[in-house]
């Protein structure tokens, strides 16, 4: 069994109103920050899953995305995957989601 580190990232998909977002860009123009726009406010987690081989690990992920981490309606979300560190393995992995909405 290997070990994968899944850096997931979960944000409101454009056509959904970000307030939050909103907020912060209302916050650093009043702050004097020009030349700012658009900001999306979105979260990171990341996870550690053991699984047979990178394949099972990407599904697993992508699953745990779908099902648990983010609303598909109104969010989208890609994720990461690579061997952790203590299984020997070193460089960044290919396996790389991007859910489009």
């Amino acid at each position: 069994m290997e070990r994968f580190d899944a850096e997931v990232h979960v944000w409101l998909k454009p056509s959904v109103f970000d307030p939050q977002g909103n907020a912060v860009e209302q916050a650093l123009q009043g702050l004097g920050h020009t030349g700012v726009e658009n900001v999306r406010i979105g979260k990171s987690m990341n996870l550690q899953v053991q699984a047979e081989n990178e394949d099972v690990a990407h599904s697993k992920v992508k699953d745990i995305c779908e099902k648990v981490l983010c609303n598909l309606v109104i969010e989208t979300y890609d994720f990461t995957l690579r061997p952790t560190e203590q299984s020997g393995e070193t460089g960044q992995s290919d396996a790389n989601e991007k859910e489009q909405g």
